[in-house]
């Protein structure tokens, strides 16, 4: 079933009963090549709940229930506490997304997860673009958002990774209806 066929994926707040959930898909292959140097800190990041943030669990219904897919994580870069994007201005989000199993992917469920963290980010009247940084090494990854609309910006290192920083203004966004 595709993903982006009649809207069977739906977004939740993740919470600390997802701890083994989030461990586990954190030591799956694909996701450790896609996101090697980050420590989660998932015992203590589940309980916080600062307003410029989200933790999202994504789910699928394919006909027996709903089943945990993937993560995302929307932050709002200007006011994240950690500064991991540096000085950047208070009208943009970034967006952290994984699917979890590797048999999950290829199957849509990417776009969708995306389309409705998008549609989120754009929900704010405020928010001129969104952000995302995948490895520069992940060129899958860099398809996969040039086909939604983002656009390249520049290569630059977060601490010991080598990303790409890619945007999608909100123009763009509504243009393509994403």
């Amino acid at each position: 079933m595709a993903a982006d066929r009649g809207g069977h994926i739906r977004l939740r707040d993740a919470v600390a009963d997802d701890l083994a959930l989030l461990r586990h898909w954190d030591e799956q292959p694909h996701v450790v090549a896609a996101d090697p140097n980050d420590d989660w800190g998932w015992e203590t990041e589940l309980q916080r709940r600062p307003d410029w943030r989200e933790l999202l669990i994504a789910e699928v219904d394919e006909g027996e229930g709903w089943r945990p897919l993937g993560f995302i994580q929307i932050i709002d870069p200007a006011r994240e506490d950690g500064h991991y994007w540096g000085d950047v201005p208070a009208d943009l989000r970034a967006i952290d997304i994984w699917i979890g199993e590797a048999a999950d992917l290829g199957r849509g469920f990417g776009t969708e997860m995306m389309r409705q963290a998008l549609a989120r980010c754009f929900a704010a009247d405020g928010v001129a673009a969104v952000l995302i940084d995948p490895l520069a090494s992940n060129t899958r990854a860099h398809a996969f958002y040039q086909r939604l609309g983002f656009r390249f910006v520049e290569r630059r290192w977060f601490g010991d990774d080598d990303c790409h920083v890619y945007r999608l203004d909100r123009g763009d966004w509504s243009r393509q209806g994403v």
